[in-house]
């Protein structure tokens, strides 16, 4: 009686389990079995592992395998073709990947491998400042994500880090370049098929970044030679403010009288300078902003200036500016940023606004020579590379002087004008 009770109050969902057919290993020729591949019924399962990417709980399921007309397979070879293609094609199905995401960390090595392929060749698919900016820029953000998997990266946490870096001091131009790396990153691992969907900033997010182009004062030709001064002057203990003084003066000369940007002008050989058709080409090896060479023709101190440099060239060298440090190897000077910040400093001493003069307001020095010059503007942004016609010489290069706009003043015309015809006689 007590048995025949017991076997009564044994539940139907119970009895079901206990005489369900048992999942079974599926086996290869050699009778061994397949990782991850069960059978039951006939019909073919593959056993994955699903992680919860909020709680990062995870939890093992059985899933029926089908063929790519989505029907159950019926033999050995069918379930493994079909296994094996819901591990590298997830198109297939709604299941997430059989592995964990890759760390954020150990990505950004692989990406900035990627990107640099082929550096040195002339084959890299960005340019060697652009890599350097990404590198800088995804080594802020590892700093807060390098522990987290690719699919943990929400939008919730990129706002976290900006408003982090925003605290910090670092301004809004620098926090978009952050945030350019990041989608650059990010979109290589969609292409990889790693991530799904990308995290992007609402409308409002990327308003509260906009910020208004940094209001350069003009650079004149009195705060340019007071630089000069500054670097071939000495310091209070007799030591020289810069060691290469003269190739510095040199170098920031060409700057205002040429519009180069930094680089470019670090790259620039003596095979660039046209004597004959008194043209400098810049860019010539296409490494430019734009990729495109442009060619300035000289001005009066353009002229002079490189006649002097030519006079004292380094005749080991065909660059305008070659490497103290280049050895055997015909190397350009890599950078001039840290005597810009000796001369800086010591130039404030008695000019203080001097204190945060930087090499690209050089080039808005020569922009703005040019249109107080009166040439027009079109011709201006073809001698600084620009592709836009005259609207950034506009609208952001050109920095009038005071004595300028009061001589323009003089012009404006509120009546008739009146014009002289010669008469014929």
């Amino acid at each position: 009686m007590n048995a025949t009770a017991t076997a009564s109050n044994v539940s139907t969902e119970q009895q079901r389990q206990i005489h369900a057919p048992s999942f079974s290993k599926v086996l290869d020729g050699r009778k061994q079995p397949i990782r991850g591949l069960w059978v039951r019924n006939g019909r073919f399962y593959a056993q994955l592992t699903f992680e919860d990417s909020k709680t990062e709980k995870k939890t093992v399921r059985r899933v029926p395998l089908m063929d790519k007309d989505k029907q159950p397979v019926q033999t050995v070879p069918q379930a493994i073709e079909a296994f094996n293609r819901l591990k590298v094609n997830r198109s297939d199905s709604n299941l997430p990947v059989l592995h964990r995401y890759p760390k954020f960390s150990d990505y950004v090595k692989t990406y900035l491998e990627y990107i640099r392929a082929g550096q040195g060749s002339g084959q890299a698919l960005k340019k060697a400042a652009t890599i350097v900016r990404e590198e800088q820029a995804l080594k802020q953000w590892t700093a807060d994500l390098g522990g987290s998997r690719l699919d943990k990266i929400t939008l919730k946490r990129i706002h976290e880090h900006i408003a982090k870096r925003l605290e910090s001091g670092t301004n809004k131009r620098t926090v978009k370049i952050d945030i350019i790396g990041l989608n650059n990153l990010l979109n290589h691992a969609l292409e990889e098929g790693l991530i799904n969907t990308l995290p992007k900033l609402s409308k409002e997010g990327r308003k509260r970044l906009r910020s208004e182009p940094k209001e350069r004062p003009l650079f004149t030709a009195e705060d340019l030679e007071k630089l000069c001064t500054a670097a071939m002057d000495t310091n209070d203990d007799g030591t020289p403010v810069t060691k290469n003084w003269l190739q510095f003066c040199d170098y920031i000369r060409l700057l205002a009288y040429c519009g180069a940007r930094e680089q470019e002008a670090l790259r620039l050989r003596w095979p660039d300078v046209d004597a004959e058709r008194q043209q400098l080409t810049i860019g010539s090896d296409g490494d430019t902003k734009n990729k495109t060479a442009r060619k300035v023709d000289f001005n009066s101190k353009l002229k002079t200036h490189l006649e002097a440099m030519s006079g004292r060239r380094a005749l080991d060298s065909e660059w305008l500016f070659p490497s103290p440090q280049r050895g055997e190897k015909d190397i350009h000077a890599q950078t001039f940023r840290e005597s810009l910040k000796l001369v800086r400093a010591h130039a404030a001493k008695k000019d203080t606004h001097l204190a945060d003069k930087a090499f690209h307001d050089l080039r808005h020095c020569f922009a703005s020579c040019c249109v107080m010059s009166g040439i027009d503007f079109k011709t201006v942004s073809k001698w600084l590379g620009h592709r836009d016609g005259g609207f950034l010489v506009c609208k952001i290069y050109s920095h009038l002087s005071d004595a300028h706009t009061k001589e323009q003043a003089q012009k404006v015309n509120f009546g008739p004008a009146v014009v002289e015809h010669a008469v014929n006689q």
